[in-house]
């Protein structure tokens, strides 16, 4: 026990000594901030908001990363520290890898045209951590992004190096839970999570202009106010689009299962499986209705079937509820 304990310790401090070391110098945009872009975030998004078309428009905010991304031919500039610091992890036995949570602060708009270049450093990495995942470190790293050489806003990503647990650890055993993995619960969305405990499922609405959201923001896309009350969901819906999972398997579900895109009656859309038909007669544009599927003792999530009356009422394999 005294040799392991030793063991991470040496493992931490050779960790610790790659924070503030540079993971990406003088990174480059691959694209200038463009309009094509810009529209196929919006489309993807649902977001109608006026400011990001026509004379004038400015990209979401939300896409600070996205013009910084390499895309499977990677960049150029990336440092060796960082795929050093992974190595290190992965022969520790912390092979697997899941990202946590991200944290973005915006200084200027970006506009069609801006030019984008970057730098990233490895900010922190954590003690060891055991989680419902399995046991390991977070690395964060910071993203500084300039736009034309001004100050753009400033990017944080979290990721979890872990060695996964054993399935009774994890909860996948015959007395635990599911195995199912659990969201992200922080201050931007406790609101909705303590919502679904109570079978309610909650949109935000805000209180400037009265536009409904989804997922919970902190802040209105289309006015920018932070101040918002909820709306209750009726529960209707339909599939807007959707698309069926084979790989990777995962205990907790069983491929091929469908996860859908749900346009709720309310306007918003939000992502959950969809249950109680078999995963090939998901059709878009099917009428679904909400209920709430116990995972296991501590979890339920909200998920989507088939609307009495509507296809696929034949039952049969649910797929990933």
């Amino acid at each position: 026990m005294n040799a392991d304990v030793g063991a991470d310790a040496k493992v931490y401090r050779r960790l610790k000594a790659f924070e503030g070391r540079a993971a990406v110098v003088a990174g480059a945009g691959k694209d200038p901030v463009n309009e094509p872009m810009i529209r196929h975030w919006c489309e993807a998004m649902g977001d109608t908001a006026p400011a990001y078309s026509g004379p004038g428009a400015i990209a979401p905010p939300t896409m600070l990363q996205a013009w910084t991304m390499g895309g499977l031919s990677g960049h150029t500039g990336r440092s060796a520290a960082y795929d050093e610091l992974l190595a290190l992890l992965d022969g520790a036995g912390y092979t697997s890898v899941v990202a946590t949570d991200c944290e973005q602060e915006y200084v200027r708009d970006l506009r069609p045209g801006d030019r984008i270049t970057f730098d990233a450093v490895i900010e922190s990495v954590s003690e060891r951590k055991t989680t419902k995942l399995g046991t390991g470190h977070f690395v964060t790293t910071r993203m500084d992004v300039r736009a034309d050489g001004e100050p753009a806003g400033t990017h944080r990503f979290r990721i979890l190096k872990y060695a996964p647990a054993e399935r009774g650890e994890r909860g996948g055993g015959r007395k635990g839970g599911s195995g199912r993995p659990r969201p992200v619960v922080n201050r931007d969305n406790a609101g909705f999570w303590d919502g679904v405990a109570r079978h309610r499922l909650l949109i935000q609405r805000c209180e400037g202009c009265g536009a409904l959201r989804f997922p919970w923001l902190p802040g209105c896309g289309a006015c920018g106010s932070p101040e918002w009350d909820t709306v209750e969901a009726s529960g209707a819906g339909t599939v807007f689009s959707y698309v069926v999972m084979h790989h990777p398997a995962f205990p907790a579900f069983d491929p091929p299962y469908a996860v859908g895109l749900i346009e709720l009656a309310e306007g918003v859309r939000m992502v959950s499986n969809v249950v109680g038909v078999p995963y090939d007669k998901v059709r878009i544009g099917m009428p679904v209705e909400l209920e709430f599927l116990r995972v296991d003792d501590e979890l339920e999530l909200p998920v989507f079937r088939p609307a009495e009356g509507g296809a696929g009422d034949e039952g049969g394999r649910g797929g990933g509820g």
